[in-house]
């Protein structure tokens, strides 16, 4: 566990640097009343006012939202609530239509991504972005910023950039081990699993030395014996001093590792705080079910009642791959004994996936269906 020393931002009479311990820190993080939009005693991020329209519908519509320095945030929400496209915003991959929004005090208005990315504050992405035809060494060096060897007059002489891509190497090697795929430093990254994929991607964004990672989706797709090693990498980074904000779905996963949890639903925050609370908000329970009103979505007891409740609501897809929200895996379980012998994973009674007929499209149900 990194103890790192920390010259506070505020003011208060303090002069000196002080040690703070990231991992144990129990300072509030908001600055006042805990509400959507809240002020936050650090922030690292600032976004006012920022608005994203595709064809006249609004993926972002964000009055005000600050991201606490070196805490892990999650931004969580319903499919289509637009955490992504604020992702894109945000680390200049899309352009707003309207606000402004900054980094360590910088604005980042019409800054490019590759200098956002320079600027310490570098993202990874839902699907993985790395480099198939070439190794997994060659993808971490490519992450490594400031190379004298870019240049085209420089690339010609060796003396000039051997060094430097030396030094890159070794700090490759020794992230490459952190993340146990030192071993397959000289294969292609195209012969490596999906989390294999994630956990590359999040190494080589550490070739940056960042101040902030932003992680969409890092679990999405991952085998489930490769989940746990990357929500320990997730919070190294908190540990180093880093800060998070990472898109998720799984809220056991978000109960698990986050300190503080912003809640998307038609591009506006609706919520936020920290984890146990949140999960209880109305306003997400609605955002996220609907109806279902009475639901603890991080507390197991919880995903045992909904999935009773929603075994009598034919028309409910929560559960499924397509609405995201809690993984079939886990609500398989949860539910246990009470899912039936011919009941297929994520498939119990009043859950269907956008794959499988509604059930006005099904035949009808004989005895043995229902048994």
């Amino acid at each position: 566990m990194s103890m790192h020393s920390e010259t506070p931002q505020t003011g208060g009479g303090s002069t000196g640097a002080e040690t703070i311990d990231y991992m144990t820190d129990t300072r509030p993080i908001a600055a006042g009343e805990i509400a959507p939009g809240c002020k936050k005693r650090d922030p690292i991020v600032v976004a006012e006012n920022v608005t994203r329209s595709f064809g006249g519908i609004n993926a972002v519509d964000v009055e005000y939202l600050e991201i606490p320095r070196h805490k892990i945030t999650a931004l969580i929400g319903p499919n289509g609530a637009g955490k992504t496209t604020l992702f894109n915003l945000l680390t200049g991959f899309d352009t707003p239509n309207t606000g402004k929004w900054q980094f360590e005090g910088n604005s980042l208005a019409g800054v490019s991504s590759y200098k956002v990315a320079r600027m310490g504050m570098v993202r990874t992405f839902q699907l993985t972005k790395v480099m198939g035809k070439l190794t997994v060494m060659e993808n971490m060096r490519l992450g490594a910023s400031n190379q004298s060897g870019e240049k085209l007059y420089k690339a010609l002489f060796k003396g000039i950039w051997g060094g430097q891509e030396k030094k890159i190497t070794e700090e490759a090697n020794v992230l490459l081990q952190k993340f146990k795929l030192d071993a397959k430093k000289d294969d292609y990254a195209a012969s490596l699993s999906g989390g294999q994929r994630k956990l590359l991607e999040m190494a080589r964004s550490l070739m940056v030395r960042p101040k902030l990672v932003m992680l969409d989706e890092p679990m999405a797709g991952v085998n489930p014996a490769l989940t746990q090693s990357l929500l320990d990498h997730i919070k190294n980074l908190k540990a180093e001093g880093m800060t998070v904000l990472f898109v998720e779905h799984d809220m056991h996963m978000v109960r698990h590792i986050a300190d503080w949890v912003v809640v998307m639903a038609e591009g506006k925050i609706v919520a936020e705080g920290p984890p146990a609370d949140v999960m209880k908000n109305p306003a997400v329970i609605d955002a996220y079910l609907g109806a279902h009103h009475d639901v603890d979505l991080g507390d197991s007891e919880g995903i045992k009642e909904l999935a009773a409740e929603l075994e009598a609501d034919e028309e409910s897809i929560v559960g499924t791959e397509s609405a995201g929200i809690i993984s079939s895996d886990v609500l398989v379980a949860e539910a246990g004994p009470e899912t039936g012998p011919g009941t297929a994973p994520g498939t119990a009674h009043g859950r269907h996936s956008a794959e499988e007929p509604t059930s006005s499209e099904q035949p009808p149900r004989t005895v043995k269906d229902t048994e």
